[in-house]
C-alpha cells in the first residue's frame, strides 16, 4: 500500500504523539510543524496530500496561514482543527474552502475518518475528470479532422484549455501527457489553417475572418461609449486565455461577465505590432503610412510603444467618439498603487484605458532570471504565479474600485505566449531582427517547412523595412536559433515562454466584457 504524506501544524504537537503514531500505523507519513510560518515553508518544499491545521496558534494564526496557503496552493485540501465552536470562525474557515472542520478534543478515529473522506473525495473527482477527458479526447480529435473555420478552432482551443485546468487538479500525469500530445497536434493543424487563410482574411477574400487586433476596439469598446456608464479598458499585456480562466473566479466576485470571447492577434504576435494595431484601429503598414511620426521601426533605439495614446485619440476621432479619456501605462508596482489611489478622479472620464505590463515582464523574466525560471518551471506553475500576482497586486485594488463605481469593464490583451522547445536553424545578415519567434530581414535561409513565410510584407499590411526584406514566423513550439553558439542558445531558451510567432496560445486571446455587480 502506498503511504500518504500529510502535514500537521499545531503549536502543541508534542501532546499529539499518540495521534501521530496511530496515523503512522494506518499508512500516513506525518510531517509536523509548530507554527504557521513553518507550515507554509514545508508546503512550498513538499508535496503533501492534505494539511491538518490548528486554528489557534501563536504568531501567524490558523486562518491567516490558511489564507496564505490557499493563495499559492488552492487545490491542497486543508482540515481545520480548533478549540472554539464560535460560528464566525467556522464561517471564515469554510469561506476559505477548507475540506473539513474538527473541534478539539479530537480522537484518532475522527481524524482518520476526516482524512479518508477528504482524500477519497479528491480521488473520485480525479477519476471522474480523467474518465470525462478520455471521452472528450476522441470527440476533440474527430473535430480537428473537419474543415473548421476560425470560431470552431477557437472552440477547440478553449476545450483544450478547460481540460488542461481540470487535469491540473487531478494530477493525473499520464492523462496530462495525452492532453499535451493532443494540444501539439491541434497547434500543428491550426498553423496550417492560419497559413492558408491569414493573407486572404486581411485582403477581404477569406471566409469567416476572426476579429483581429486592429478591429477589436471598434467592435467591442466603441459601442460601450454610447451607454451612460464610464468605460474602463484594462489591457493586461501577454495574457493567455488559460491565465484569464485562472483569475476569472476572483474577477467574478465583483463583476458579472457579460461576454467571454476570444479574438486573433495579428502577426507578429508581439506588443509593437499587435498593441499598436489595437490602439490605432489600423494594421502596422497603415500606421506607418498615415502616422509615420508614431511608428518606430525595429532597428530604432526608440521605444516602440510610446505612441499608444495619440493613436487611440486618432481612432476615436475617426469613429466619431468625442469623449473625455485617460491613458495609463503601468510597468512598476508603485505606479499601480498610485493609480489605485487616484481612481475617483478617473470617473470624470467617459473612457479610461489601463495598460498593465506585469504578465509580459514575467514571461520575459522567465527566460532571463534563474529564480523566476525555477518558480515558473511549467505551465501550471506559471498560471499559479499569475494568480498569486493578481490577488496581491494593485491591479486587484483597481478592479475593486471600478466595481464599486458601477462601470463597464473590458479586460483584454494584445497577444499570448507559448513555451518553446523545438529549435529551427536560421541564417542571415546582421540586420535580421532579434525576436525568437519571428524574423524580419533579407537573405534569410531556413527550412521552409518549419516556418510561415510572408515574402511580400505589404500583403500582410506589414512595414517593408529595408529593400527586399520579408518576414518568417516560427510555427507551433519552435524558436529560431543561429548556428553560432547553437547548443548554448538552445540550453538558455528551450522551455521558456516566448511570443511573436504562430500558435493557438499566442493568437487566440481573451476579450472579456463585464459590468459591476
Amino acid at each position: 500500500m502506498e503511504r500518504i504524506s500529510i502535514l500537521w501544524a499545531d503549536d502543541e504537537i508534542d501532546l499529539l504523539k499518540p495521534h501521530l503514531l496511530f496515523l503512522q500505523d494506518k499508512g500516513y507519513d506525518v510531517t509536523t510543524a509548530t507554527s504557521g510560518d513553518e507550515a507554509l515553508e514545508l508546503v512550498d518544499r513538499n508535496d503533501f496530500a492534505v494539511v491538518l491545521l490548528d486554528e489557534n496558534m501563536p504568531g501567524l494564526s490558523g486562518l491567516e496561514t490558511l489564507n496564505r496557503l490557499k493563495s499559492k496552493h488552492q487545490d491542497l485540501p486543508v482540515i481545520m482543527i480548533t478549540k472554539s465552536e464560535e460560528e464566525h470562525l467556522m464561517e471564515d474557515a469554510i469561506g476559505s474552502k477548507i475540506s473539513d472542520y474538527l473541534i478539539k478534543p479530537v480522537n484518532p478515529n475522527q481524524i482518520l475518518l476526516s482524512l479518508k473522506k477528504t482524500l477519497d473525495n479528491k480521488r473520485l473527482i480525479s477519476e471522474k475528470t480523467t474518465s470525462n477527458y478520455q471521452q472528450e479526447f476522441r470527440q476533440i480529435g474527430m473535430t480537428m479532422g473537419d474543415r473548421l473555420n476560425w470560431k470552431e478552432w477557437a472552440e477547440v482551443y478553449k476545450k483544450l484549455v478547460y481540460w488542461e485546468l481540470e487535469l491540473d487538479k487531478s494530477k493525473d500525469e499520464s492523462m496530462m501527457e495525452i492532453l499535451k500530445t493532443q494540444k501539439q497536434e491541434a497547434n500543428k493543424l491550426y498553423c496550417k489553417f492560419i497559413e492558408h487563410n491569414y493573407i486572404r482574411w486581411l485582403d477581404g477574400k477569406g471566409m469567416n475572418p476572426p476579429m483581429f487586433s486592429h478591429t477589436l476596439f471598434k467592435a467591442r469598446v466603441a459601442p460601450l461609449l454610447d451607454n451612460p456608464e464610464p468605460v474602463f479598458v484594462v489591457l493586461i499585456d501577454n495574457l493567455r486565455f488559460d491565465q484569464w480562466k485562472i483569475i476569472q473566479p476572483i474577477v467574478s466576485e465583483y463583476f458579472k461577465v457579460d461576454a467571454e470571447e476570444v479574438y486573433s492577434s495579428i502577426l507578429p504576435s508581439v506588443t509593437q505590432y499587435a498593441r499598436n494595431a489595437f490602439f490605432a484601429g489600423m494594421m502596422p503598414s497603415e500606421i506607418e503610412k498615415k502616422f509615420p511620426q508614431y511608428w518606430v521601426n525595429e532597428d530604432s533605439e526608440e521605444s516602440r510603444n510610446d505612441f499608444e495614446e495619440p493613436l487611440l485619440i486618432e481612432q476615436l476621432k475617426r469613429l466619431g467618439k468625442d469623449v473625455k479619456m485617460s491613458y495609463n501605462k503601468i510597468t512598476q508596482h508603485h505606479q499601480g498603487k498610485k493609480l489605485a489611489e487616484n481612481m475617483t478622479n478617473l470617473m470624470q472620464n467617459k473612457l479610461n484605458v489601463i495598460v498593465y505590463n506585469f504578465v509580459d515582464m514575467m514571461s520575459h523574466a522567465r527566460s532571463e532570471m534563474e529564480v523566476i525560471r525555477e518558480l515558473a518551471g511549467d505551465e501550471k506553475a506559471y498560471r499559479s504565479i499569475t494568480l498569486s500576482w493578481f490577488e496581491n497586486s494593485p491591479m486587484m485594488d483597481i478592479l475593486k474600485e471600478i466595481a464599486a463605481m458601477k462601470c463597464r469593464l473590458v479586460i483584454t490583451t494584445d497577444h499570448g505566449s507559448i513555451k518553446v522547445s523545438t529549435p529551427v536553424k536560421i541564417m542571415g545578415d546582421k540586420n535580421i531582427t532579434a525576436n525568437l519567434r519571428y524574423k524580419s530581414g533579407r537573405g534569410m535561409t531556413y527550412n521552409q517547412k518549419e516556418v510561415f513565410e510572408i515574402k511580400k510584407p505589404e500583403e500582410a499590411f506589414l512595414p517593408k523595412g529595408v529593400l527586399s526584406s520579408w518576414y518568417a514566423f516560427a510555427k507551433e513550439d519552435r524558436f529560431f536559433v543561429y548556428p553560432n553558439n547553437y547548443n548554448q542558445f538552445i540550453a538558455h531558451y528551450k522551455n521558456t515562454l516566448q511570443h511573436g510567432g504562430m500558435s493557438m496560445e499566442e493568437m487566440i486571446i481573451p476579450v472579456i466584457t463585464l459590468s459591476s455587480k
